[in-house]
């Protein structure tokens, strides 16, 4: 068992805990059963979940329990949001998602093999199965009585919420069902720690006081609390979003090859906090790194590190090692024709890209094709660039100005790859509808 307090610390994921003495010392005595929970408000889970997902991991390493709890109940109804009112999924929808985040989580957390167990085996839960089995009644009269409305009308969202179009009835009610989630795994589980983002910090304590008021602390002693910081970026953009939207673990919503560019195109500023959140390296080996991203930054030894990990992490080795060989590939350093169709249109995805309709591409101009994927301002510019050496197609240097694309020149038959030298490259992309 190790001090996975001052693992958090070190990393700077500690924000609040309830008794810091007293967690340490349970930690210590453990192993501590500790949840944390993810509602199914959307088809996948994205890479601001990574920094719950990773940390029950570490907490498993560390020697204690993890639990993920896929709300099945609560996704029903929605954490509220501090700006307006969630749209409501239906049963079905929310039912499929269940299943979806279960197998995502699953591969992060160490579950017991058929037949086996240990202290530390991971727990796949469902709060579905005691919400949606909880009447009005009991809920009001078992769990209600229990809450202050002048308290949960102190509560930030709330407070935020009133003070411009409202909230309804159902979020307001859902601190209720996320804090008896908690009663429910201390009785069933004996779990005596939740953990969450910080912005979770209500709900986590309000959980705990309704295990004091239900529970008594008997029979598994005193339930904790701890919340992780949220990640801020350097330039003010919110972590997890790109220019195409949110970066999700479903491979089929962010490519692999998407998802390796988010973390190796980490701004300097924050890499070094990429690593300690979300890296399972030694501290001497982030340290490193990081030593290395201030002496070298043009390397981007830190970055490259981080992408291969978490994109082997969420997506399995094999992809990541695509992933690299077309990033290499597509910068002249590798063979594009060895690259299956899915991997190098995800990769063109990521570079500015024309589409060729029908036939179109077989015969065009090659200065077209430069001036149409942006990677010149001009026709003029592209056969100066042609002129001058640098200009390349499926990374072969063109060398006559007049050079058109023949049907043997297209990859996997629809794909063409351009490139400006050595750092600037483009697509295009044959439409078959």
């Amino acid at each position: 068992m190790t001090d996975i307090i001052d693992e958090l610390e070190w990393r700077g994921l500690l924000a609040q805990t309830t008794d810091l003495d007293e967690l340490r010392k349970a930690l210590a005595d453990g192993p501590v059963t500790v949840y944390c929970g993810f509602d199914p408000t959307a088809g996948s889970l994205h890479v601001g979940h990574l920094t719950q997902i990773l940390a029950l991991a570490r907490f498993q390493r560390a020697g204690h329990r993890p639990v993920a709890l896929v709300g099945g109940g609560t996704g029903l109804i929605g954490d509220p949001k501090p700006s307006a009112e969630r749209a409501l999924n239906s049963v079905e929808t929310v039912e499929e998602w269940v299943g979806t985040l279960g197998l995502q989580l699953s591969a992060f957390l160490r579950f017991a093999p058929e037949g086996t167990g240990a202290a530390t085996d991971a727990l796949m839960v469902d709060n579905g199965e005691w919400l949606r089995a909880m009447s009005a009644v009991d809920l009001l009269r078992d769990v209600g009585k229990h809450f202050s409305v002048n308290q949960m009308l102190a509560r930030e969202t709330v407070r935020s919420r009133l003070d411009g179009e409202g909230m309804s009835y159902t979020e307001f009610s859902y601190v209720l069902l996320q804090s008896y989630d908690y009663v429910e795994l201390y009785r069933r589980h004996g779990t005596t720690l939740q953990i969450g983002g910080s912005d979770q910090w209500g709900n986590i304590t309000a959980g705990l006081d309704l295990i004091r008021r239900m529970e008594g602390n008997e029979p598994h002693g005193p339930a904790h609390g701890l919340t992780t910081n949220l990640l801020t970026k350097a330039d003010g953009s919110k972590f997890g979003k790109t220019e195409s939207g949110t970066v999700w673990l479903d491979p089929g919503l962010t490519s692999p090859y998407a998802f390796y560019q988010f973390w190796f195109n980490a701004d300097d500023r924050d890499v070094a906090r990429y690593l300690r959140v979300f890296s399972f390296r030694s501290r001497e080996e982030i340290e490193d790194l990081e030593r290395q991203t201030g002496e070298r930054p043009a390397a981007r030894a830190a970055q490259r590190a981080l992408a291969e990990e978490l994109t082997t992490l969420v997506h399995g080795e094999d992809e990541c090692r695509k992933v690299i060989e077309a990033s290499r590939a597509l910068f002249g350093q590798g063979d594009l024709a060895a690259l299956d169709a899915r991997t190098l249109g995800a990769a063109l995805a990521e570079v500015p890209t024309a589409t060729a309709a029908g036939p179109a591409a077989d015969g065009a101009a090659v200065v077209d094709l430069l001036t149409e994927t942006g990677l010149v301002p001009s026709k003029s510019a592209a056969r100066r660039t042609i002129q001058e050496g640098g200009a390349y197609l499926n990374n072969a240097k063109v060398t006559d100005v007049d050079a058109r694309v023949g049907s043997d020149d297209l990859l996997h038959g629809r794909f063409l790859v351009l490139r400006r030298g050595k750092r600037n490259v483009g697509g295009v992309v044959l439409d078959r509808g």
